[in-house]
């Protein structure tokens, strides 16, 4: 008998036709979240769901779900869902780490370049009919070329950023929860970093640990001249410090892709032209996405199938 599959949100053609051709599946044709009650509703008799990271997956989900055995989510971060009551029910959780990075990669360097060289501004300074000619001091913005990029959470995407950026000629130093020992960048603590970099890029995932991990007094040890870029999760960033620290020139300026608490962007931070605001679109391609949704389908065919696959969070779960 096939599994009973609910997909969340209507994905990629190819990957739907993929999970038709090995489970009886079920799609929410609207292309919106569900609400919690939503989502239970549709999952309660379902074996597996195949989810977005704006899902909440948590315990009175898994409860209410009393025939779920494996969850797919078609994203790297994981933080939607509660893997400590996945492994009470022994629930196995795959994600689609990799196939995201170097698309990840790319959008933090276009807003690392956005961020320091006023494109945005400048795009709404043309639009707005205000450029009336050349001048030496229009626009100014910051070379990144020979500076220092920090990078805080040197996994895939920090190391694929890091790659990149030494095509601009800049230093690469690196925090991370232990001294990765990698020969082209230096490890730093995080108090280091933060008074060392000229520009900041966060790439660790987000936990309990890390909420806020980027504070006041953290910005406040910041160069005056440094710039944020956050294409991780909004909650590692405290927005209101963030947007006070802009305020006040404590910092030069911020590239953000994901928020606090997303799809809300701290008020005082919109108002603010030297902070770049992008609608989480780190993997936002067409090639990538679909990658991801074939992998996400894959992931719950490898589990019916009772294959192994490195993509499990919880290999606990499989009594690995």
């Amino acid at each position: 008998m096939k599994l009973k599959i609910f997909v969340t949100y209507p994905l990629a053609e190819a990957a739907i036709q993929k999970l038709q051709s090995h489970f009886e599946v079920t799609i929410n044709a609207e292309s919106r979240a569900l609400s919690p009650a939503e989502l239970i509703q549709q999952c309660k008799d379902k074996d597996g769901v195949l989810c977005l990271l704006t899902d909440t997956i948590d315990k009175s989900f898994i409860t209410a779900c009393p025939s779920l055995k494996v969850i797919s989510n078609y994203a790297v971060g994981y933080n939607n869902i509660d893997i400590s009551a996945a492994n009470d029910r022994k629930i196995p959780v795959y994600y689609t780490p990799g196939v995201l990075t170097d698309t990840t990669a790319d959008l933090t360097l276009a807003l690392i370049l956005a961020a320091t060289r006023r494109v945005v501004e400048a795009d709404a300074f043309v639009r707005a009919g205000k450029f009336k000619g050349w001048s030496p001091d229009l626009l100014l913005g910051f070379d990144i070329n020979g500076k220092t990029l920090g990078i805080i959470g040197m996994g895939r995407i920090g190391l694929a950023v890091a790659k990149r950026a030494e095509a601009f000629n800049m230093s690469v130093v690196y925090s991370a929860t232990r001294d990765k020992g990698l020969p082209h960048y230096q490890y730093m603590g995080l108090e280091q970093i933060l008074q060392t970099a000229d520009i900041i890029s966060l790439h660790l995932p987000y936990n309990a640990d890390n909420h806020h991990l980027i504070n006041a007094q953290r910005l406040s040890q910041m160069k005056k001249t440094a710039y944020l870029i956050n294409t991780a999760r909004g909650p590692i960033v405290d927005e209101a410090a963030l947007a006070s620290a802009l305020i006040q020139g404590k910092i030069a300026g911020a590239g953000l892709d994901v928020f606090e608490e997303e799809p809300k962007v701290h008020p005082d931070l919109l108002k603010l032209s030297q902070v770049v605001l992008l609608p989480h679109i780190g993997s936002a391609t067409v090639d990538t996405r679909k990658k991801m949704a074939l992998m996400a389908a894959d992931n719950l065919i490898q589990f019916a199938d009772g294959q192994k696959t490195e993509n499990v969070i919880n290999p606990q779960a499989l009594g690995a």
